[in-house]
């Protein structure tokens, strides 16, 4: 059976995509949750509507995200931390860290768009990747400071 698909799933692929499926699958699963239609005449002209508005949202996105990646990174975060002899310091500066340090200069940033391999354990100056979009990464200058 030939259907429309009215939202992105993983497995099938993206809004507005025709697809071939089994029937049972279309009719008692897909079609019932509101995720697909069946791809009749009419059902196809309003999938390319769906699409263009898929598209339109998707660049409007990678507008805004990459706007913003322009002000990051003139960004310059500095975090002072209590630490020891090496320049170790106690506990870690972590993306939680990171995200209220951007909140603070007026960027709200979920932490986990922030891409650290793993939590920062010594002083020194970091490049730290934010993911704003699926194409779109900026990079942050952090200064982490003995207290």
């Amino acid at each position: 059976m030939k259907i429309i698909l009215k939202k992105n799933i993983d497995t099938l692929g993206n809004a507005g995509d025709i697809i071939t499926v089994k029937d049972g699958y279309a009719r008692n699963f897909l079609i019932p949750k509101d995720l697909a239609v069946e791809a009749t005449r009419s059902n196809l002209k309003i999938a390319d509507e769906l699409k263009k508005n898929v598209d339109r949202k998707k660049t409007a996105a990678i507008d805004k995200a990459k706007r913003m990646a322009e002000k990051l990174k003139n960004i310059s975060l500095t975090t002072s931390v209590a630490a020891g002899e090496d320049d170790k310091i106690f506990g870690s500066v972590t993306s939680q860290t990171i995200a209220d340090l951007l909140a603070e200069k007026g960027f709200e940033v979920d932490k986990r768009h922030i891409n650290l391999s793993e939590p920062i354990k010594a002083l020194g100056v970091y490049d730290i990747p934010i993911k704003l979009h699926g194409e779109v990464t900026a990079q942050v200058k952090l200064w982490v400071v003995k207290e």
